[in-house]
């Protein structure tokens, strides 16, 4: 939630009611409250009483049939009044920006950094708990960017739950959901490495147990349409990723609807599955859509089991990585962020659709 008012508010305000998204009130009780819950005193975070939370979950903006949690346009640096922490000294650009915006947030990798030197480290912000959650952003790239130049990374968004503390990395959690992209792709992943069971790496407990882990370890089915899985050493311990990727190239380097250097709309959307008799059912959601076009969709996705009945999100986390080291000088940004419970009804294209890219492959 922003708190300065901006000289392209009415803009602003015009363009996000367009995309099904009506501004916030600046100044209400909604954030008073936020700002006392994920304000930078840990104690008063701490303090507050569930009564409080719950009364800000009842008076939240409706959009469509859900809450928005928070929004960030990055107009300004003053990211810990809005209730950002961790590393909140962010670069804003000036020069590269959406319509009607004034700022972005830039992400500047050096070769061989595995952070960005502009914008390094991550900015984290906690939110209501929830079952479900919806991101939305505006991405752009610089006419170098190839991401990795892997099969992996570069990581970008996080969300993780309240099982977790404030400061968590999300490698080896009790559940962290990704948001990214991947030479041209589109990602989303999964880990849940803390619920791992190390007496039983490679043995399927899926019928066996509901102490086990879900994204790899103890058992996998790709019936959720994921595409890999993987179970790994790391120290004394093993990890684990579940991921989903699109079929075809989203981020080109060809000029037209799919190049990379123009500004494109990503939404995201998580659900949990649900817990019945004490056993997780796979009735867990995940989309993607690329400017308004949904490309990733399955219904029938195991995040959690009986043993984590009362996991929820709670926390966004922003951190371009790449664990290699980038391969070439490149950039990204980030504008106007939004996060809520679910995707806005009647959200349409953000212009005409064109047909989807075809035999395309990553180079």
């Amino acid at each position: 939630m922003q708190t300065t008012v901006q000289s392209s508010c009415s803009v602003r305000s015009r363009r996000m009611a367009m995309n099904g998204r009506a501004p916030l009130e600046r100044g209400s009780f909604i954030f008073v409250i936020m700002m006392a819950w994920k304000g930078r005193d840990q104690t008063m975070r701490t303090t507050l009483t569930t009564l409080q939370i719950l009364v800000f979950l009842l008076i939240l903006p409706v959009h469509g049939q859900g809450a928005t949690l928070f929004e960030e346009t990055f107009e300004d640096p003053n990211f810990v009044s809005r209730g950002w922490y961790d590393n909140t000294n962010l670069q804003l650009s000036a020069v590269e920006h959406i319509p009607g915006s004034n700022h972005a947030v830039e992400y500047h990798f050096l070769p061989g950094a595995q952070t960005p030197a502009v914008s390094g480290g991550a900015i984290r912000r906690k939110f209501a708990e929830t079952d479900s959650v919806y991101i939305s952003y505006y991405v752009k790239h610089s006419s170098s960017w190839v991401g990795s130049n892997q099969s992996y990374h570069p990581h970008e968004f996080f969300l993780l739950t309240n099982l977790d503390d404030d400061y968590w990395g999300p490698s080896r959690s009790h559940l962290t959901t990704y948001v990214e992209e991947n030479a041209g792709k589109l990602v989303l992943a999964m880990q849940d490495a803390l619920n791992i069971n190390e007496s039983k790496i490679g043995v399927d407990l899926t019928n066996i147990t509901e102490k086990r882990a879900v994204a790899g370890c103890n058992g996998y089915s790709r019936s959720d349409g994921s595409e890999r899985e993987d179970c790994y050493t790391s120290g004394n311990t093993h990890r684990n990723d579940k991921v989903w990727k699109s079929s075809s190239l989203y981020f080109q380097d060809s000029q037209g609807p799919y190049y990379k250097g123009d500004w494109h709309h990503i939404e995201a959307f998580f659900a949990l599955n649900s817990i019945e008799h004490g056993k997780g059912v796979a009735n867990g959601i995940l989309q993607y859509w690329y400017d308004g076009v949904e490309v990733i969709n399955h219904n029938n996705v195991l995040f959690r089991t009986g043993q984590y009945p009362k996991m929820k999100f709670d926390q966004l986390l922003v951190a371009p990585y790449i664990g290699d080291g980038s391969p070439v000088d490149q950039t990204m940004w980030i504008d106007d962020l939004t996060v809520a419970t679910s995707r806005p009804t009647g959200t349409v294209p953000d212009y005409t659709v064109p047909s989807a890219p075809q035999n395309m492959r990553a180079q």
